[in-house]
């Protein structure tokens, strides 16, 4: 597998001046529209106001920057999915919905990067191994609550949990996607709760078997 950038931890070192000057240029002008494929690296030390020099003495290439850009961001998104707790409370799809709002929040806001990262990851295989690693990420943490959730006895022992994450995460994903890039924020409340009811009642608290009648 292709070595990719990996999110730092809280607390690590954070970006150099002219690293975060460079990550800020490519998130204006993604922001005002510019699709990435074609934003030049010219276009990018121009408008963070530096030197071509500079820019290859951060990154490789346009790709390890959209990385860069997008591991901060991706990893609160995954440390989100690992606090949450389905035995904190009897209403879980309430709160999964509470929890999908501020996932769905975060999309929006960065939904130019975040577009940018999927579409670079259909053909370049550095940025396709990031994505997938970051939605791996999200895979286990899922799986994680859905097998201690079912050792407990609060999740149907017949539930498949590697098949119940990958749809309730891969899925997931591309709705949220497609949500964003067609409704304008107004339905983001309602999509959210039908994604919690989905999640909660679909998996962690959905009807175990009953056995056959004799």
């Amino acid at each position: 597998m292709t070595s990719v950038t990996r999110r730092r931890k809280d607390g690590a070192e954070r970006p150099a001046p002219a690293e975060a000057q460079l990550l800020a240029a490519v998130e204006r002008l993604l922001k005002r529209g510019e699709v990435f494929t074609e934003i030049s690296v010219r276009q990018i030390i121009e408008e963070a106001g530096l030197s071509r020099a500079t820019f290859y003495a951060h990154f490789r290439d346009k790709s390890q920057l959209l990385i860069r850009l997008s591991d901060t961001l991706r990893g609160s998104l995954v440390e989100l999915a690992r606090k949450w707790d389905p035995s904190a409370g009897e209403d879980g799809a309430a709160r999964y919905a509470k929890f999908f709002e501020e996932v769905i929040a975060i999309h929006r806001e960065n939904f130019a990067t975040l577009s940018a990262l999927r579409e670079l990851a259909t053909y370049d295989p550095t940025v396709r191994d990031f994505y997938s690693a970051d939605l791996e990420e999200f895979d286990e943490a899922v799986h994680k609550t859905l097998v201690d959730e079912q050792e407990s006895g609060s999740t149907p022992a017949d539930l498949d949990t590697v098949a119940a994450s990958r749809v309730i995460v891969w899925g997931g994903a591309q709705a949220i996607a497609r949500h964003i890039s067609v409704d304008d924020g107004s339905g983001d409340v309602a999509f959210a709760r039908e994604l919690g009811k989905i999640w909660w009642h679909g998996a962690y608290r959905r009807p175990g078997e009953q056995p056959a009648a004799n």
